[in-house]
This record gives structure tokens, C-alpha cells and sequence, in this order.
């Protein structure tokens, strides 16, 4: 196949530079109150906009004193009217595609829209962001001298009675049933693999259909695509997809932290021809792209249809948290994010934290789910901690997780509270589960000053406990949940039982 890359890159050159003119925080001011004043703009007209008096909202100090910060459940009626085919809702005009994703108390599953504005101002400027930056690191990059690779979910839902001509599913597969044709020609597989909603027939047509083809790039989630990496070199009968793919230089990946699955994908690729590039990417809006060779850094995309607030962890929660603008924020503090945007999401805690690395230019990297932690002893123990520990402990004994959980364990009679991990191997640890289990205690108190305080003498807190889960046990827990395939994922902590003990029970 001829490579395109030398004629391509002087567009993502251009598009590169104009985002690294976004260097201080006066950068940030400026660029984001354009995007908040554009975002009401365009709104004023909504019932949103006329439940609020947007025409009245000139700047970012009236916007903040007059809108709510909301949560899904807030919403739900307004984005339900949406789904149901009512226009002007939230964002003008009627939203024919929803992203379903996981649910709240209020429901089994949420319903984000995907406007066309999102997903031209958003969704698909994150996928050139994420090139762009991906080319500015490796000037000799073939990138489009073969085909993507991009692994997406499916239409299937759980709603009854969707109006005609809307599509509720995956965001993935709105992304690639909504692809540029020509770009459409630079991907495999076909969109009729692409969006089969049975995982067991998908599978192995995706590996077939792939597995002959010359790719430079694969996109997705870090564990399904192991999975399909794995199928396509047991078919191919290969030692790595190298040996099936030569010219295999990237993995754009997001949804869920890649450290715990560096080494799985380091054993099934040439390292030394091998990049990452991480996206930060979700249901409500793409919203930044790795900027460096710094593994988990992101830069934040300011000026792509999305207006971003801050609440300080510490408050949130409490009735009078106060929101704070991009350029306010401080480096080395976290964040429950908010966003305004143009799918309709105003003031939206979309329940992800991220951790400020600079303001100049604004970096980030993901804490966390506001919900995803265990503070039960007042550990405050985030999903970042874990992830970074668990690859460390990982390091030092030669395991590999393919898949955990963590929950706390309450103190009862003659027990001392504790943390129970269930962890699904890759590579057992030689060591045993119980040595494993000393060395990742202390890899969690390397990276988390309050477990470390609350583990001190084995007073508070004892050494944490590690059950073994089987080959499997997390795609069939997905698959009892209705959650399995596409982008869905583990919830990797929680400050109850909720979802430890519905796994235990399937051992």
C-alpha cells in the first residue's frame, strides 16, 4: 500500500501547533470563556436555554451563579424527551444517536446524546488531536502506510420502543458508523463486523477479517483488545502480532488505565517497534490527548466544544463545593471534573477525577471515578493508587494481571479491617498470592501517605488480602450484568461490596 503519512503530516503539523499556542493560563482563559460564550450561543433557544435565560449569560460569573451542577439523575427526564424524539431539548435541533453507558442509582444505564456538533467538534477532532500528537513524537512514523485497527462495541440496548431512525449503543459504534468514507477506507474491519452485538460471533470474524490485512494502528480499550491480539496470533500461529502485522507501530488506547497491562502487551508485541499513545476519551466528550513520551500525561483539549469546571476533591460532595474554571486550577491537585458541552451536558459532573500535572500548558492525568475508591478506614485509597501499585508489584515478581477488583472487608470479632483484591492472572506470581500480597501492601503505601498511615503497626488497618479469581471470571460477571464486549469495564474499586461479592459468588 502506498504511504500517505508524508502527504498527511503537514495537516496535523498545523493542527498540532495551533493547539500548543494554549500555553499559559491566560491561554486557557481566553480560549475556554470563547467556548462557554459559543456553547450558550447556540443554546439560547433550547428549553435549557430558556429555563435559565441564557441570552442573559454573558460571561462565565453570571453562568456559574445562575446554572446548577448536576448529576445524570438531574437530567434524565430532559435526555429521555431527547431519546424520544423531542427537539430543542438540551442543544438545538433533534439528537438522533445516544451513547449508552454504565447506570446510577436512578437506573441500569445512562443515555448520553451524540449530537452532530459533538461529533464534529469533538469526538472526531480527539481522534486528530490524538494523530497529531502521535506524529509530532515520531517523525518517521508509517502511520499511513496501512490500515487502523479500530475495535468498537454495538447498537444493542436495553430500551423498548426507541423511535424510529435513533441509534442507542456503544460510542464506539456510532464513531465508526459514522466515519468519513474515506477514512472508512483506511480501517478494518467492515462496518458488519464492526457493530455485531454478539460477542462469540464477533470475535473470531474481527480476528479473520484482520488478521490478513497490513495494519499500522490498533485503537480500543487495553483489555478487549488483548483478547483480540491473542486470537489473531493462536490463528495465525505466530509468536507475536509482529510476526503478523511488521508494520504495527501504535496503540491508541483509553477507558481504562494501561499500566496493569504493559507487560501482557510487551510479551505479545516488539517492544522496540511499539508505541502507546493514551486518549482520554469517554461517553460525554473526548477531552485529552497524551502530549509527550510521559506515559499517562494528557493535554487537555480546550478549544473542542467543551467547557471545562474543577471541584477540589477534598469538597466534593458538600452543598456549597465551589467550581472552579480551567485556569484556576493549581498543579498537583485533584479534581471531581465538570463539563458544559455541545452534546447538551451543562455543568455535568460526569463522576471521573483527574490529577492537575501543569498549568503551563494545562496536563492531566486520570485520579479515578468519583465513586471508584475505597476510603472505608480513611485510607482514601483512588483507582490511580491502585493501578500504579499493582504494576509495581507486578514488576518486581514477574506476574501480570489480566483483571482486578479491590474491595474493603469490615472488622469483625478477632479481625481488623482490610482490603480484599480479586485479581484474574495473566501470570501468576511465582512468589504465591501471599508474597505477592506483602509486596503489593507495600507498593500501596509507597504511592498513598493515608494507607500508609492507617497500616502503620497493623493497628488500624491490616496487610490486604488476595483471592484468586479463574480464567474468565470477570467477562462472565460482565456477561450477567449485560455488560460485556465494547467498551465496557471493571469497575476496579468501590467503598462497598456491590460488585466483589456478586463475583464471588460465580466461583
Amino acid at each position: 500500500m502506498i504511504n500517505f503519512t508524508p502527504i498527511i503530516r503537514p495537516y496535523f503539523a498545523w493542527r498540532r501547533k495551533a493547539t500548543e499556542r494554549i500555553a499559559t493560563p491566560a491561554d486557557t482563559e481566553a480560549v475556554q470563556r470563547r467556548v462557554l460564550s459559543w456553547l450558550l450561543g447556540n443554546a439560547r433557544s433550547t428549553h435549557m436555554g430558556e429555563r435559565y435565560g441564557y441570552r442573559s449569560l454573558d460571561t462565565y460569573e453570571k453562568y456559574a451563579a445562575k446554572v446548577p451542577i448536576v448529576d445524570y439523575e438531574a437530567i434524565r427526564p430532559d435526555v429521555m424527551r431527547m431519546l424520544n424524539g423531542e427537539a430543542g431539548v438540551l442543544w438545538p435541533g433533534r439528537c438522533m444517536r445516544f451513547a449508552q453507558s454504565s447506570g446510577t442509582s436512578g437506573g441500569k444505564s445512562k443515555y448520553i446524546p451524540v449530537t452532530d456538533t459533538s461529533l464534529s467538534r469533538n469526538h472526531y477532532r480527539g481522534g486528530i488531536e490524538s494523530v497529531a500528537s502521535y506524529l509530532a513524537m515520531h517523525p518517521n512514523s508509517r502511520l499511513f502506510g496501512g490500515k487502523s485497527l479500530i475495535l468498537g462495541g454495538s447498537f444493542a440496548n436495553e430500551l423498548r420502543d426507541v423511535p424510529k431512525g435513533v441509534c442507542v449503543g456503544d460510542l464506539s459504534a456510532t464513531l465508526i458508523d459514522r466515519i468519513n468514507p474515506v477514512v472508512g477506507l483506511l480501517r478494518v474491519p467492515s462496518k458488519e463486523i464492526a457493530l455485531m452485538s454478539d460477542w462469540n460471533k464477533k470475535l473470531p470474524a474481527l480476528a479473520e477479517a484482520a488478521r490478513h490485512e497490513d495494519i499500522t494502528n490498533i485503537s480500543g480499550v487495553p483489555s478487549w483488545f488483548m483478547t483480540v491480539l491473542k486470537r489473531i496470533v493462536e490463528l495465525s500461529g505466530a509468536s507475536t502480532i509482529h510476526d503478523v502485522w511488521p508494520n504495527l507501530e501504535v496503540f491508541f488506547h483509553g477507558g481504562i488505565a494501561f499500566e496493569p497491562y504493559r507487560q501482557q502487551y510487551h510479551a505479545l508485541t516488539d517492544p522496540d517497534r511499539m508505541h502507546y499513545l493514551e486518549t482520554y476519551n469517554a461517553s460525554e466528550g473526548f477531552f485529552a490527548v497524551q502530549d509527550s513520551h510521559d506515559s499517562g500525561v494528557m493535554r487537555l483539549l480546550l478549544d473542542a466544544g467543551i467547557f471545562y469546571e474543577f471541584i477540589p476533591l477534598e469538597t466534593f460532595g458538600e452543598l456549597d463545593a465551589e467550581a472552579l474554571p480551567a485556569w484556576r486550577v493549581e498543579p498537583g491537585r485533584t479534581y471531581a471534573l465538570v463539563i458544559s458541552s455541545c452534546n447538551g451536558l451543562w455543568r455535568y459532573v460526569i463522576g471521573d477525577t483527574v490529577h492537575v500535572e501543569s498549568t503551563e500548558p494545562l496536563l492531566i492525568s486520570i485520579a479515578g471515578r468519583t465513586n471508584s475508591f475505597i476510603n472505608a478506614f480513611g485510607e482514601e485509597l483512588m483507582v490511580w493508587n491502585a493501578d500504579k501499585a499493582l504494576a509495581a508489584a507486578c514488576n518486581r515478581t514477574g506476574a501480570s494481571a489480566a483483571n482486578y477488583t479491590a474491595a474493603p472487608v469490615y472488622a469483625s470479632c478477632g479481625t481488623k479491617g482490610h482490603h480484599q483484591w480479586l485479581i484474574e492472572w495473566a501470570v501468576p506470581p511465582e512468589c504465591g498470592n501471599e508474597a505477592f500480597a506483602d509486596i503489593l501492601d507495600a507498593e500501596l503505601q509507597a504511592v498513598n501517605s493515608d494507607y500508609q498511615a492507617k497500616r502503620a503497626g497493623g493497628i488500624f488497618l491490616a496487610r490486604l488480602q488476595i483471592t484468586e479469581a479463574p480464567t474468565g471470571l470477570f467477562d462472565r460477571w460482565l456477561a450477567s450484568t449485560g455488560k460485556l464486549g465494547g467498551q465496557r469495564k471493571i469497575p476496579r474499586l468501590a467503598n462497598d461490596r456491590h460488585i466483589i461479592d456478586p463475583m464471588l459468588k460465580l466461583i
